[in-house]
């Protein structure tokens, strides 16, 4: 599920590759089932891209993970968290578009 440029993080590996990356990261919380986080994929995939380089963007199963979702408080997908030196700095729950996840994301690199 997770396009060019974005890693797949587990419970295992979520420490190392969100809580202690040196860049700011984005984390989307999807499941295979459920619609729009299907809908919201391109969009994550599309920031990737573009932000290349400056924005770590990362996607957990949540069916597959059961901890890191709990650890966080999501309790509805899509959610896209963005962290900065290891500590949570915005939220988006639902689907947005992804000039959305941007206008985030340049908050996040300022």
């Amino acid at each position: 599920m997770a396009g060019l440029g974005v890693v797949e993080v587990n419970d295992a590996n979520f420490d190392e590759e969100v809580l202690r990356s040196e860049q700011p990261v984005l984390v989307d919380f999807w499941a295979a089932w459920c619609g729009p986080c299907k809908a919201i994929g391109p969009a994550v995939d599309g920031v990737a891209q573009a932000y290349a380089g400056k924005l770590k963007v990362t996607k957990v199963n949540v069916d597959a993970n059961g901890a890191t979702p709990m650890r966080y408080g999501i309790r509805g997908i899509p959610a896209l968290l963005f962290f900065k030196d290891g500590k949570v700095a915005d939220q988006i729950v639902g689907y947005v578009p992804q000039d959305v996840i941007e206008e985030k994301v340049k908050r996040l690199l300022a």
